[in-house]
């Protein structure tokens, strides 16, 4: 069973060029690391022979798990969508009810997500409830502290 996961062009760049820096870089000093220490003989007791492969299975679990996100990915054509409803990538300004402050935000694929940058996980509690809404429409939303009522200022793509 496939797991598409839908990204924007920018996510899929940024994940390929992490691909290559682990597969191009970060693989091959490990494993230069675990040369260098089978030169220096007894392996049973040789602490950096085991923390370098130790740092080789880390590596490639997480090269692995970015090749299955790629196998999977499909870029968003941002040309053929609307702003009339909350989607993937679009960027929503929105009122919590509750004290009247404003915020911003990008509904981003799970592997785009950065609250530093104002984008939050599709699967996030606050990304479901606000997919398919309207401007105007007012979404509550079940936080750790409580219900979050938001009304929905703008939708931007």
């Amino acid at each position: 069973m496939s797991n598409i996961e839908y990204m924007s062009q920018e996510g899929y760049d940024k994940l390929v060029a992490e691909l290559r820096q682990l597969e191009s870089v970060e693989l091959p000093q490990v494993r230069e690391a675990i040369a260098e220490a089978r030169d220096k003989g007894d392996l049973s007791e040789n602490f950096e022979y085991h923390a370098a492969k130790r740092e080789q299975s880390r590596l490639l679990g997480r090269i692995r798990f970015k090749q299955r996100v790629l196998e999977n990915a499909r870029v968003i054509d941002m040309s053929k969508r609307g702003s009339d409803s909350v989607q993937l990538l679009s960027k929503v300004e929105m009122t919590n009810m509750g004290n009247q402050s404003r915020m911003t935000y990008t509904i981003a694929s799970p592997h785009e997500a950065d609250l530093r940058e104002g984008k939050i996980s599709v699967k996030s509690p606050i990304g479901q409830a606000l997919l398919n809404k309207k401007v105007g429409d007012i979404v509550e939303v079940r936080v750790p502290a409580g219900i979050l009522k938001l009304r929905i200022e703008s939708i931007q793509i």
